[in-house]
């Protein structure tokens, strides 16, 4: 067996280093076996194969001559090399005249005609040259629009398809319920000491006005400026209701019993309410109730359900659910509340709201109260509602009563500051913003201003948004800020001022902003911040709101938002 070159122990073959190969005037060496590419040594060859062929006088070029290190290149010459080989330019052929792709010969730079745009003479152009206009005897420029604001404000209001706003109403004045108390409506004596412990000594009209109705077991359907009292207006008779149905019954305090009322809130800010004033009246003469809404798990609000209640409170989504799985039965409900009813079909829930109508119980009592009725509830009202009594305060509509409507129009840049200093004032601040992100913004700002600030909107968890109001309700926290989530919903006392960073871009929703002040009597105002380039869409949802407010033009210092600031 030959043994390898490897294991034969024999020294190996020094090599020269550069520097070595240099002074015997040798060539560096080139990489060998494994060291060089494969590339690399087709190169090597190829050199090694030109080289020889020259030695034998058999090149492909006899004319070429190597030339000397260092000697320089003739005049005019230039050498290119492509593929190993080097070209002198002088060995070139002369270049042809210049021929287009059909084999045309084409012009030299010297017989090339004159380009057009060079005999053109030179000419100004000059606006009294122009041609007459056409037409032009007769003619009438288009009337512009008056930006006075006196005139802008005669334009006619956008016409809406409404049929509801304006319903033949029996109009209840303040002054035909003056000295009449909740007892003489006809309503019991615990829940009227109730009402008294929730701070409502006597009725305010629209309580007034429907309570008697309500009791007698008719449709209802209410319009009342926010904030006017319609909780207590449908909450009170509809206990009372109850109450006088469930006298000498056994399922009274039957465990797992189905609820006898339902009332429906588009929030949960504003089902939480309703729950605050209607679970006192109800515990008072012996009742249960329950909230039903989403963003909490379910488990508590079953098993309420399976321990029996009487009134139902939430929202149309999860109580669908509900119901759709077997756990509520709404078979029995005599008497069916729909709380801001066109927000809801504004949100989306015309058709649960419908569905849940149609498993109540038929010939169930429905009452309807809103601060708008439009055209979303119109298909509710032809549809479930019998003969329904109609009521409007008298002399209630948006522009009365104890708020007072403002408008800073301001520079856009100077919104934020104007916001800090009006809520920089004592006193609860409302502030509403109209995205989610914004209101984050605010909140952030108001904080770093010094201003202890939280903010409440649909991206935040129930448990969240909670905690937030009740810091607000506690005063704890000064400003709050909302987008319209808690424009229907939020009931606080004692807010003196709401401030819309941004006007809504409808005008029901700018009444139920400013119905978060001013409430249950009490006066409030309401500061709107329009820029510049927004003061005539603004104007516009004044006018659509019938409402017609100061407007102060401010910058930041001005002594007149210290004023407003409080």
């Amino acid at each position: 067996m030959p043994v390898s070159k490897k294991n034969t122990g024999a020294p190996k073959k020094a090599r020269w280093t550069t520097e070595q190969r240099a002074a015997k005037g040798k060539a560096p060496a080139r990489p060998r076996g494994g060291t060089a590419s494969k590339p690399q040594r087709a190169r090597f060859e190829e050199s090694d194969r030109r080289k020889d062929a020259v030695e034998r006088g058999q090149s492909s070029r006899p004319n070429w001559e190597p030339r000397s290190k260092g000697a320089q290149r003739p005049s005019g010459e230039r050498s290119f090399q492509r593929s190993g080989e080097r070209f002198e330019r002088t060995e070139r052929p002369a270049r042809g005249g210049y021929q287009n792709r059909d084999g045309a010969p084409r012009h030299e730079r010297s017989e090339r005609p004159t380009r057009r745009y060079e005999e053109r003479p030179a000419r100004r152009f000059d606006r009294d040259d122009r041609a007459p206009r056409r037409d032009r005897d007769g003619y009438q420029p288009r009337e512009r629009f008056d930006r006075d604001p006196d005139q802008r404000a005669e334009k006619p209001a956008f016409v809406e398809d409404v049929v509801l706003e304006r319903l033949e109403a029996q109009a209840v004045d303040a002054t035909d319920v003056e000295g009449t108390g909740f007892g003489e409506l006809g309503l019991g004596q615990n829940i009227v000491r109730a009402l008294r412990e929730l701070g409502a000594e006597s009725p305010f009209p629209i309580q007034a006005a429907t309570i008697p109705s309500v009791l007698e077991g008719r449709d209802v359907l209410g319009r009342g400026r926010t904030g006017s009292g319609k909780t207590i207006a449908f909450g009170a008779p509809l206990v009372e209701r109850l109450l006088q149905a469930q006298k000498g019954s056994t399922e009274r305090r039957k465990p797992g019993r189905a609820p006898r009322a339902l009332i429906l809130a588009p929030t949960r800010e504003l089902a939480l309410q309703i729950d605050r004033t209607v679970q006192p009246l109800a515990q008072s003469v012996g009742l249960f109730t329950t909230q039903i809404y989403g963003g909490v798990p379910y488990a508590r609000q079953t098993g309420a359900l399976s321990r029996g209640v009487d009134i139902v409170i939430g929202t149309p989504g999860r109580i669908g659910d509900l119901v759709s799985q077997g756990r509520l039965d709404l078979s029995q409900v005599l008497v069916t509340v729909l709380d801001e009813a066109d927000h809801m079909c504004e949100l989306g829930f015309l058709e649960p709201v419908r569905e849940l109508l149609q498993r109540t119980s038929e010939g169930g009592q429905k009452l309807l109260y809103s601060a708008t009725l439009d055209k979303g509830v119109a298909t509710l009202v032809d549809e479930f509602l019998v003969d329904p009594a109609v009521y409007e305060i008298a002399g209630e509509d948006q522009a009365s009563g104890d708020i007072r409507h403002v408008a800073f129009l301001l520079d856009q840049r100077d919104k934020q500051e104007v916001l800090a200093e009006l809520a920089a004032g004592p006193g609860k601040k409302l502030v509403f913003a109209r995205t989610r992100s914004f209101a984050e913004e605010l909140a952030d700002m108001l904080d770093d201003a010094g201003i202890r600030a939280e903010s409440i909107h649909g991206d935040l968890n129930q448990s969240r948004r909670t905690r937030a109001l009740e810091k607000f309700t506690n005063g704890r926290v000064k400003a709050l800020v909302a987008t319209d989530v808690a424009a229907r919903g939020i009931h606080v006392d004692d807010v003196d001022l709401v401030i819309q960073a941004d006007a809504p871009d409808e005008y029901k929703s700018y009444l139920h902003r400013a119905g978060r002040t001013g409430r249950a009597g009490k006066s409030g105002t309401v500061v709107t911040l329009v820029p510049r380039n927004r003061r005539r869409r603004t104007e516009d949802l004044f006018a659509r709101a019938e409402i017609t407010p100061e407007w102060i033009q401010v910058r930041p210092g001005d002594d007149v938002i210290a004023d407003f600031a409080g």
